[in-house]
């Protein structure tokens, strides 16, 4: 086998390792009743990579860390190469930072292939539709680079959140999903104000009365929509739980996992996750942009997780 071919294969086993095995869902470094310092989780996360690496020869080494509000962004090589994790703050969970993980030159295969950005057509009025689960740390990052141009072009395009049809982060997030949707759907006014609040630290309750949600009304469609959809019924504990109230467009679209931004029809992926990036592609979608198009936004990508944190790294990781 010829060296360049055999370093293809190897990359490419390396990506798929990461993005879909070790990476690409969530990841148990060890139980949660475990709690200790940053540096022993670091190290623990250090030891579950290298238990993925070892059949192919290959070892991780760790070069640093960063602990930021919601966990530790891990950069760690291999051989000459460098990537980076984001793992979650009691040291239960690991995800990718995907570009990272990606080497351009070797762009031949399919789940690079995937993270290509396909050129939305061009409306008066765009369509922006992003697809999260309410506490995927990817998707929240991508919700708070979005909530600027959002608040910017909402009387020039239509945007929303929608759902991923499963559920991978416990009980809380199909009461999350539940209340977001129902919120968006009978008191959009109001949406925004309680996504801003919720996306800074999580506390639902406090940002109910800090949008003033009606919450007899939010109740009343919650126990409907969980009637409807059988999403109560259908939740376990373990394994993936259907969450099908956009369950159609999902199939649609071919969601793969938490974010998915769609623009006009169309799945983009945006690598830079800050304002700035996100409005150029939205504008990019309008057959005549409007002035607003004009203001510049931050340029500053958001860390996954809750808070305001940001970051010079792009990191376009999903849970999936």
């Amino acid at each position: 086998m010829k060296k360049q071919t055999a370093k293809k294969i190897l990359i490419g086993m390396f990506s798929i390792i990461t993005v879909s095995a070790l990476l690409g869902t969530l990841i148990l470094v060890f139980p949660q009743k475990n709690k200790k310092t940053g540096n022993y989780l670091v190290e623990k996360a250090i030891v579950q990579i290298n238990k993925i690496l070892t059949p192919f020869g290959k070892k991780a080494e760790l070069v640093s860390f960063v602990k930021e509000s919601q966990g530790y962004k891990i950069n760690f090589k291999i051989e000459d190469k460098e990537y980076s994790v984001f793992m979650t703050k009691d040291g239960k969970y690991l995800f990718p930072i995907e570009a990272n993980l990606m080497v351009a030159e070797e762009s031949s295969t399919s789940s690079q292939n995937q993270n290509v950005t396909q050129n939305p057509e061009k409306r008066e009025r765009p369509d922006v539709k992003l697809f999260v689960m309410s506490y995927c740390p990817f998707g929240l990052q991508m919700q708070k680079a979005i909530l600027p141009v959002w608040k910017l072009l909402k009387d020039k395009a239509d945007f929303g959140v929608y759902f991923v049809d499963y559920i991978m982060h416990g009980k809380k997030e199909m009461e999350e999903n539940l209340r977001q949707y129902c919120i968006e759907k009978e008191q959009k006014e109001k949406y925004l104000s309680y996504l801003e609040c919720f996306l800074k630290d999580g506390n639902s309750e406090n940002c109910l009365k800090v949008a003033e949600i009606d919450q007899n009304k939010l109740k009343t469609c919650q126990e409907s929509t969980d009637r409807e959809f059988k999403i109560s019924e259908k939740f376990t504990e373990t394994g993936y739980p259907p969450f099908d109230v956009h369950k159609d467009l999902n199939e649609k679209y071919e969601v793969k996992g938490s974010p998915t931004l769609v623009i006009n029809d169309k799945v983009v992926n945006i690598v830079e996750r800050s304002p700035e990036k996100i409005k150029e592609e939205v504008c990019n979608a309008f057959l005549n942009p409007p002035k607003e198009c004009e203001e510049k936004l931050s340029e500053q990508a958001f860390s996954p997780g809750f808070g305001q944190t940001t970051e010079n790294i792009p990191s376009s990781g999903q849970c999936k």
